[in-house]
């Protein structure tokens, strides 16, 4: 790792030196000018000037705020010209006409830009993005034309990106893998539905990662871009949401660019309810035949709230030198209140007994994140050097009330009631220190290298206590006080180049990661470090390799590889048992290992006019993969859970390492305009899955074929003189999971349809209105059957239920407006030059 470090100051260095030596040998001189608004005839800021020579860029800059530009040490060539682009206003293409005898400088005078017709009033429009936008790389998915998302969190956005699905707890799959989540291109503590949809940009899949990722990215990385805007003045949007069941929300994103600096500030509020439900049904084995049956019906009435504040600005310090700094903040708060009726049978289906458990629970998070990132760019076009601190803190408190209450079939009590409360606290804070560099060399090639360090500490207290009949409280051994602490360092260095229609990529990443846990009050420690000796330095290396042929118009194929880690969660190693579910119990595993993953890929890209089409065919061999794992709980588990409110016939889940996983799958995305105003895309993604597992002498081995289904239609009415149809755009998302193999059984298919409406009005389509309905035939479900020998269980739950929304939105801005003003001039502007434009005069 030390001399990856040494190898990214030497490239840096050698790198100046080299472009040093070469404009030393050059003559050169310097231009400049001025940039001024064709109306007010005054000068504009932050106008890109550039000096080309072919298709390569010699110099550019922004310009001052009173419209000024000037570039020093310009190598001089007899085919240079100057393009002049501002957001807002038509681009200027001059040519510089230049005697290299005569340079030592030159004025290239006043450029007078006018404006755009497309700028209406105060709103700038701009070109139309399609929905989805895939490379040979990765797919970008654009969230402003997910209508079916407006108003909603960023788990609403993954159910519209193909290849993309989400369960009904809200956990996201990448081609039925965990892939990570970055915000803005970092790790994040903030889970998904923490993040309005209002506020994403955009939304990135890389499937397979090369070394410049972090390694712990097997099932690959889900970039979540957060808006910010910086075109000049002052723009934000506003929206307000209601509906059913219990939702309202409203979200503020405003930006100010005025001089050096970009401030921008987005606040947001969501809150939604409804009643979920789930249902089991159990058969309890002994020596292979059925000894009774259980079913258990839950019903929960929950409520779910968040407020998010986030607040920045960059700081322009000159043409090459930027610092952007950024806060977040997240509050949330969760209400539950449950009630579960049980059924207790004999052998012969003949109830013997009932039960009642209710509960309430109160849960509570605070997330805090700053970010400073500051980047430098060299005078060399494209190379730079960045560096960023990303520091996150977060708190958790929660409390819950069960109650378990025993019948005979008479109604009469079969047992005491057990009362339960339960109250927990958790902080935990990360830090990720990074720095990257990339230095092109020549045309076609390109170094980049990197450090990071990622450090984060966890600390849970978790007490429950048995409350007896006159009040008193017992605490139970199921409390517990746990700390942990993860450190992961990392160094990479990648070299790309084109030869001809041939490009590749080479990578090698370095990751060394150490993981301690505590268990506080029971004096037990738990954790690992990787690798654990140097023989074992194989653990710490993951390498890429990624191979593009371009073999026609806009068409390409490429074969890529990569390894990657999986290190296990908190959760997952801690050896805490929720119970609030009292028969499926869960626990972690102090003894898991990291998994490790070989993946490759073969992509075919073809773009064409009105579609693209993307086909990859993948395959993932996992050694150690990270598995779920349930059996019944034990006579003396049971004993340690007494008077818990815990089922004596609960099952226990828990966490394995299991020998191997295979994956080899198909992904088909194709994206096609069939129709004026109508786009379809749908996505296939065929999978067979082996697993090779062994517990205890049992051979939980498991393999089987899935397939998932997702097409997204967008419309757009095509009405312009009809006041109620014009900029009327509808959206349809329907999505199928078929049945998938998990090592004691299969998840069962799940299959959804959404449906939005989104019109836009006003004057220059300020105003937006949406109308979307979320699982439209209330049919989104998760589901699973585990069969052992020691127990058979059929189970779905149902955690979304289907909810309507309408959302106002509206966008307003300015770009006159100025914090700054002197006299009615902005701050730092001068007299208008009298040297009239190039070619007048």
């Amino acid at each position: 790792m030390k001399q990856l470090f040494l190898l990214l100051l030497t490239v840096f260095f050698i790198g100046n030196t080299f472009i040093n030596a070469q404009n030393n040998q050059r003559l050169t001189a310097r231009f400049y000018g001025k940039v001024m608004d064709a109306n007010s005839n005054k000068g504009l800021e932050f106008v890109s000037v550039q000096i080309h020579i072919k298709d390569s860029v010699l110099a550019g800059m922004f310009t001052r705020s009173n419209g000024d530009f000037s570039f020093d040490n310009v190598a001089v060539n007899d085919s240079m010209f100057l393009i002049i682009t501002a957001i807002g206003y038509k681009k200027i293409e001059r040519p510089i006409n230049v005697k290299i005898s005569e340079m030592n400088e030159m004025d290239l005078g006043n450029f007078s830009v006018e404006i755009e017709q497309q700028v209406l009033a105060n709103v700038t429009v701009v070109a139309t993005q399609p929905v989805l936008e895939m490379g040979i790389d990765r797919r970008v998915f654009n969230v402003e034309k997910s209508i079916t998302a407006t108003g909603g969190t960023a788990i609403d956005v993954m159910r519209n990106i193909p290849s993309v699905s989400v369960d009904v707890e809200g956990n996201v799959q990448l081609r039925n893998s965990s892939p990570q989540i970055f915000v803005d291109g970092r790790p994040t503590i903030l889970t998904l539905d923490q993040i309005p949809a209002d506020n994403i940009e955009k939304v990135e899949l890389i499937t397979n990662p090369s070394a410049k990722f972090d390694a712990a990215s097997t099932g690959g990385i889900i970039n979540v871009v957060i808006k910010k805007n910086k075109r000049i003045g002052i723009n934000g949007t506003t929206s307000l949401s209601v509906g059913s069941p219990r939702v309202l929300g409203g979200n503020l994103n405003l930006n100010l660019r005025e001089g050096k600096f970009n401030v921008f500030v987005s606040a947001n509020y969501n809150k939604s309810g409804g009643n979920a439900d789930s249902k089991t049904f159990r058969q309890n084995k002994k020596n292979g035949l059925v000894d009774n049956y259980f079913n258990q019906y839950s019903q929960n009435d929950r409520t779910r709230k968040f407020k998010s504040l986030r607040y920045g600005f960059d700081f322009f310090i000159d043409n090459r030198n930027t610092i952007t700094i950024s806060q977040n903040i997240v509050n949330g708060r969760f209400l539950n209140n449950e009630e579960q009726s049980q059924e207790y049978l004999n052998s012969s289906k003949v109830l013997t007994r009932t039960g009642i458990r209710t509960s309430d629970e109160t849960f509570g998070f605070k997330r805090n994140n700053s970010q400073f990132i500051f980047t430098h760019k060299f005078s060399k076009t494209g190379q730079q050097i960045s560096a960023d601190v990303n520091y996150s803190k977060g708190s958790g408190d929660n409390l819950t009330y069960i109650l378990n209450s025993y019948f005979n079939t008479n109604g009469t009590s079969y047992a005491d009631p057990s009362k339960v409360r339960n109250v927990g606290d958790n902080s935990n804070d990360q830090l990720t220190l990074q720095v990257d560099y990339q230095n092109p060399i020549g045309d076609n090639a390109k170094i980049e290298a990197g450090i990071r360090r990622y450090n984060q500490n966890n600390t849970s207290i978790f007490n429950a206590y048995r409350i007896g009949q006159i009040g008193e409280e017992t605490k139970l051994p199921l409390s517990n006080y746990y700390t942990f602490g993860e450190v992961v360092n990392a160094a990479y260095v990648t070299f790309s180049n084109k030869i001809d229609k041939f490009a590749y990529q080479a990578g090698l990443r370095v990751e060394t990661s150490n993981f301690d846990g505590e268990l506080i009050d029971k004096a037990q420690k738990f954790g690992y470090s990787y690798p654990e000796k140097i023989k074992n330095i194989w653990d710490a290396l993951f390498p890429s390799l990624y191979l593009t042929k371009t073999i026609g118009d806009q068409e390409d194929i490429q074969l890529n590889y990569s390894r990657r880690i999986r290190r296990p969660n908190f959760w997952q190693l801690n050896p805490f048992i929720d119970i609030n579910d009292p028969v499926n119990i869960r626990q972690g595993n102090p003894a898991l290992r990291p998994e490790f993953t070989n993946s490759l890929e073969f992509n075919y890209n073809k773009n064409y006019t009105g579609g693209n089409f993307l086909g990859a065919i993948y395959y993932r061999n996992t050694l150690g993969d990270i598995t779920r794992y349930s059996d019944t709980i034990t006579a003396e588990q049971f004993q340690q859970l007494n008077n818990a409110a815990v089922d004596p016939n609960a099952i226990l889940n828990t966490y394995i390492n299991s020998i191997s996983q295979n994956r080899l799958g198909i992904d088909l995305t194709w994206q096609q305009t069939v129709a004026k105003g109508l786009e379809i895309i749908p996505n296939l993604n065929l999978q067979y899955r082996k697993i090779k597992t062994d517990v205890a002498n049992q051979n939980l081995s498991n393999e089987g074929f899935s397939w998932e289904f997702k097409l997204i239609s967008n419309y757009k009415i095509d009405a312009p003189n009809s006041w109620l149809f014009k900029n009327i755009g509808l959206q349809l998302t329907g999505e199928y999971e078929s049945p998938e193999v998990i090592p004691q059984g299969r998840r069962k298919e799940q299959y959804s349809v959404d449906f939005a409406m989104k019109k836009d009005f006003l004057k220059d389509k300020k105003g937006t209105f949406t109308f979307s309905i979320n699982d439209l035939f209330n049919t989104r479900r998760f589901g699973s059957i585990y069969d052992t020998d020691n127990f058979y269980q059929d189970s779905y739950r149902r955690w979304n239920v289907r909810s309507f929304r309408i959302t106002f939105s509206y966008k307003f801005g300015s770009s006159n407006f100025s914090l700054f003003k002197r006299g009615g001039r902005p701050e730092g502007g001068d007299s208008d030059r009298d040297t009239p434009p190039v070619g007048e005069g």
